[in-house]
C-alpha cells in the first residue's frame, strides 16, 4: 500500500486522479454514499443511519487501506453532497477529526497539487445543510407519499420539489386549456424583398376592402434605416443553463446531460459540472483568450469576467469549461462528445469579440394609411459567432427614398393567437432557476421523478391540421382558398397525465406550503444559511416539521380526493356519464358503480389532449361509442389471431404469443393492414424459439432470452445467430458474466503497485 490513500466517490474519478499523483498515493472510491438515512427523531431530529449493505465489502476494503496508509485524504465532491459523503467516511472508517480534507474544481494535476498543498478538515457547517435537506426530503416524502397514496388513486409518492415542478406543468396546461384562440389577418407582401404591413386586420371584409385599394397601386420607398448593432456572447455554462442548452440544441433531457458532464468531470475533461457560478479563473481566462488569439487573430479577443448575480450561489468556484481548451473532442461516446464540443465553443465564446451587425429597414407606402416594413440584418463581423451560434443573413436591396417599387404578390393570411407554450425540460429548468427552486445538483432528479411516477409525459404529437383561409393579391386580381397548417404539436414537451393534475389539485387544495413557490424557494436559502453557519439545522427542521405535520394530520379527515364530473346523461339508457381518474389514468364511465347498482359500468379513455375538466358530454358520448377493448383484427397470413387491447402499460395487439406495443396507432381504430406489418416484424425479430429459450434480434443486436426475467446474454460479434444451436444458447446463458458488486477498487496501476 502507497504512504498516501486517497479517498474519492467514483472509481473512474479515481483512475482519472491517479495518474496524476504518483506512485506514492493510492486512489480508492466509495463508490457514492456508504450509509443511508433510516430513522428521524421528530423531537430531537436526530437521524439513525445504518451502513448500506451493498457498500459492506467496499468499507472493508477502505478500512484495510487506511490503516495500511501513512495518510489519508478525503477528496469527495466539492458540494454539500460530497462534504456529507466525507463526514460519512471518518464516522464509518474511524478515521480522526483531522483527517485531510481536499476540494479541487477540476481534476488536473496542477489543480491537485494546489489541494494536496491546502488541506481543511470535514465542513461540518456543510454537512448539517445536507442533512437538513436529507431529513426534510424524508420527512415529506415518508408522510406525504402516505397521504397521497390513501387520498388520489394512482398516487404513488409526492416529494418536497417534485411537487412544485409538478404545480408549475399543471399550472401551464390549465392556461393553455383556458386560452381562447381568436385570429387577425396578417399582410405581406413581395416586393423582391419580404415586407409586413402595420397592421392587423380582424375579419374578412376589412381584409378584402384593403385588397381592393391595392389593385393597381404604386409603391413608394418612404424611408431607409440603416443601423449598427452587436450581438454579445453568454455567460459560460452554470449547471441550470447547460441543461437548457443542451436541451434545446442537442435535444438531450436533464440526466442525459448530467450523466455525460459527469463522465467527462471524471475523465478531467471539464471542471465540476454541479455548479450556479459564473466565475471563471484568471488562469482559464488567460488561457482561453490566448487559444483565441492564436486561432483566430487578436481582432476576436476580448476578455470578460463574469460575476454570479445570485448570492446564493455557493456550490463551486468556478463555471465549467474545459480543463484544457486546446483538446476540440472529448469523450467516450456521441453524448459525451457534443456535449464537450458545446461547453468548448461556450466557454470560448465567452472571451471574444461582441458580433457586429447592421440592421435594415425599409419602409414601403401604400394607398392607405398603413405601410409595409421590410427588415434585414447582414454580420459585418462575426466575432464569437465564429464558435458559437450563427446568423442567417437577410440581406435587403439597395434602395434610396422615392424608389418605386412593384409587388409581385400581396397575401393576407389567417394567423391565430398561440396560447403560452409548454414546458420542455429545458424551459422547466430555466424556471425553477428562476424560482429559486431546487439546486444545481437536484434539477435532473426532478425531471426523473415526476415522469418516472406517472405524473408527466413526454408530448409525441407532431401537431393536428386546420384550415386557415388566405387571401391572395396577385396580377390585379384577388383569389381566396384555404390552405392548411398544423398546431398544437407537443413532441417532447412536458404534458401532465390526469394523474398528475389530480395529485397538483390535491397539494394546491390541503398542503399549499409544499407546492407554494417562495416558500420552496426560501427552504433554499435556509439550506444555504446553514451551510454559512447562520441558522441552526435543528431551529429550521422544527419550524418547518410543525406546520407540516398539522396539515398531515388534518389529512386523515379529508375524503378520498377524485374529482369526478358528472358531464350527463346518455340519451339512450339515461345512465349516468362520469369523467374520472383512476390508477391507470383518465377514464369515462357510462353507469354507476357495480356495488349500488349491481351492473358494471362501461368505460372508455379521455379523448386525446382532454382531461376531467375539460372532456364534454359530446366528446364522452363519442370515446363510449368506440368499440371495447380487447378487439379482434382478424388473421395474419400465418393464421395467428391478432388483438388490439390496452393494459398497465398502454395499448398493444396480442398476435399469438407475442404482445406488442402500440407507439403509433390507437387500438380503437388500427386496422388489420396496419397491425399486420408490425405482427410480422415481431416474429422476423425471433431467429430461434425453442420455448423458454429464443434468440432474439434485439435494438442492440441479437442475443439469447432465457426462463424468468432479465435472464440474457449476448451472442459474440463473431458468431453467426442462426448458427447457434439450442446447447450452445444454453451455454452462454450459463457462462454469461455474473453481476459483480462493485469493490472500492484500485486502479490497474495501484495494483501492479
Amino acid at each position: 500500500m502507497s504512504k498516501n490513500l486517497v479517498i474519492v466517490e467514483s472509481p473512474a474519478k479515481a483512475q482519472t486522479i491517479e495518474k496524476y499523483l504518483g506512485s506514492d498515493f493510492t486512489v480508492l472510491a466509495s463508490v457514492g454514499h456508504i450509509r443511508k438515512d433510516t430513522k428521524v427523531d421528530k423531537n430531537t431530529f436526530d437521524v439513525t443511519y445504518e451502513v448500506d449493505p451493498g457498500h459492506k465489502n467496499i468499507i472493508a476494503d477502505l478500512k484495510k487501506a487506511a490503516k495500511e496508509a501513512d495518510k489519508v485524504w478525503l477528496a469527495t465532491d466539492e458540494d454539500r453532497e460530497g462534504e456529507a459523503i466525507s463526514w460519512h467516511l471518518c464516522e464509518v472508517l474511524g478515521l480522526p477529526k483531522d483527517t485531510a480534507r481536499i476540494t479541487f474544481h477540476e481534476i488536473t494535476k496542477p489543480a491537485l497539487e494546489a489541494a494536496i498543498k491546502a488541506p481543511r478538515v470535514v465542513d461540518m457547517d456543510m454537512v448539517a445543510s445536507q442533512q437538513a435537506r436529507q431529513t426534510l426530503d424524508m420527512l415529506v416524502g415518508f408522510n406525504l407519499s402516505g397521504v397521497v397514496r390513501k387520498k388520489v388513486p394512482g398516487a404513488i409518492s409526492a416529494g418536497r420539489v417534485q411537487s412544485p415542478a409538478l404545480r408549475l406543468i399543471v399550472e401551464r396546461e390549465q392556461s393553455i386549456e383556458k386560452f381562447a384562440s381568436k385570429y387577425t389577418y396578417k399582410v405581406s407582401g413581395d416586393f423582391g424583398f419580404a415586407a409586413n404591413l402595420d397592421h392587423d386586420f380582424d375579419n374578412e371584409n376589412d381584409v378584402k376592402a384593403f385588397l381592393n385599394k391595392l389593385i393597381g397601386a404604386e409603391y413608394t420607398v418612404n424611408a431607409v434605416e440603416t443601423a449598427p448593432s452587436e450581438r454579445k456572447p453568454q455567460p459560460p455554462f452554470t449547471t441550470a443553463s447547460m441543461q437548457i442548452e443542451a436541451n434545446a440544441k442537442l435535444g438531450y433531457s436533464a440526466k442525459t446531460t448530467m450523466q455525460a458532464a459527469q463522465a467527462l468531470y471524471q475523465a478531467g475533461h471539464i471542471t465540476y459540472h454541479r455548479t450556479d457560478s459564473l466565475n471563471l479563473s484568471k488562469q482559464a481566462i488567460a488561457t482561453i483568450s490566448g487559444y483565441v488569439e492564436s486561432n483566430y487573430g487578436k481582432k476576436y479577443v476580448k476578455v470578460r469576467n463574469f460575476k454570479t448575480k445570485d448570492a446564493s450561489a455557493q456550490e463551486a468556484h468556478e463555471a465549467i469549461r474545459p480543463t484544457h481548451i486546446e483538446v476540440e473532442t472529448a469523450g467516450k461516446n456521441d453524448y459525451e462528445k457534443r456535449l464537450y464540443a458545446l461547453i468548448r465553443a461556450r466557454a470560448l465564446a465567452t472571451q471574444m469579440a461582441d458580433a457586429q451587425l447592421e440592421k435594415t429597414t425599409i419602409k414601403v407606402t401604400t394607398p392607405t394609411e398603413y405601410f409595409f416594413e421590410g427588415k434585414g440584418e447582414v454580420v459585418t463581423f462575426d466575432g464569437f459567432l465564429k464558435v458559437y451560434g450563427r446568423i442567417k443573413d437577410s440581406e435587403l436591396p439597395k434602395l434610396t427614398v422615392g424608389d418605386r417599387l412593384t409587388a409581385a404578390s400581396i397575401i393576407a393570411k389567417q394567423n391565430y393567437a398561440k396560447p403560452p407554450a409548454r414546458y420542455t425540460e429545458g424551459s422547466l429548468v430555466k424556471k425553477l432557476e428562476e424560482l429559486g427552486i431546487g439546486r444545481p445538483s437536484t434539477y435532473a432528479t426532478i425531471m426523473t421523478a415526476i415522469q418516472a411516477r406517472g405524473y408527466v409525459e413526454k408530448g409525441e404529437s407532431e401537431g393536428e391540421e386546420r384550415e386557415i383561409i388566405q387571401f391572395k393579391l396577385e396580377n390585379g386580381q384577388i383569389s381566396e382558398e384555404k390552405v392548411t397548417e398544423k398546431f398544437g404539436a407537443n413532441k417532447g414537451k412536458l404534458l401532465p397525465t390526469p394523474i398528475g393534475e389530480l395529485i397538483a389539485a390535491f397539494l394546491v387544495d390541503h398542503f399549499k406550503n409544499i407546492v407554494d413557490y417562495k416558500f420552496t424557494a426560501n427552504i433554499e436559502k435556509e439550506l444555504d444559511l446553514i451551510a454559512e453557519a447562520k441558522l441552526d439545522r435543528v431551529k429550521m427542521l422544527r419550524d418547518f416539521y410543525g406546520p407540516f405535520n398539522a396539515d398531515v394530520n388534518a389529512s386523515e379527515g379529508i375524503e378520498r380526493y377524485n374529482n369526478a364530473r358528472l358531464l350527463g346523461h346518455d340519451p339512450e339508457t339515461g345512465k349516468a356519464i362520469y369523467a374520472k381518474v383512476g390508477k391507470n389514468g383518465g377514464f369515462i364511465q357510462l353507469g354507476d358503480n357495480e356495488k349500488e347498482t349491481g351492473e358494471k359500468p362501461r368505460f372508455a379513455p379521455l379523448p386525446k389532449r382532454k382531461s376531467v375538466k375539460t372532456v364534454t358530454l359530446d366528446q364522452a358520448l363519442k370515446q363510449l361509442a368506440l368499440p371495447q377493448l380487447p378487439r379482434i383484427l382478424g388473421t395474419a397470413k400465418d393464421g395467428a389471431e391478432i388483438i388490439a387491447a390496452s393494459g398497465p402499460f398502454g395499448p398493444y395487439l396480442k398476435a399469438g404469443k407475442y404482445n406488442i406495443p402500440l407507439k403509433d396507432f390507437d387500438p380503437y381504430t388500427v386496422t388489420l393492414e396496419e397491425a399486420e406489418p408490425l405482427y410480422e416484424a415481431k416474429r422476423d425479430s425471433y431467429i430461434a424459439d425453442w420455448g423458454e429459450i429464443q434468440i432474439i434480434n434485439g435494438a442492440y443486436g441479437p442475443y439469447v432470452k432465457g426462463p424468468g426475467r432479465r435472464n440474457f446474454a449476448r451472442i459474440p460479434k463473431d458468431v453467426d445467430p442462426k448458427t447457434v444451436t439450442k446447447e450452445q444458447a444454453e451455454e452462454y446463458l450459463t457462462n454469461k458474466p455474473k453481476a459483480t458488486r462493485r469493490p472500492a477498487k484500485r486502479t490497474k496501476k495501484s495494483a501492479k503497485k
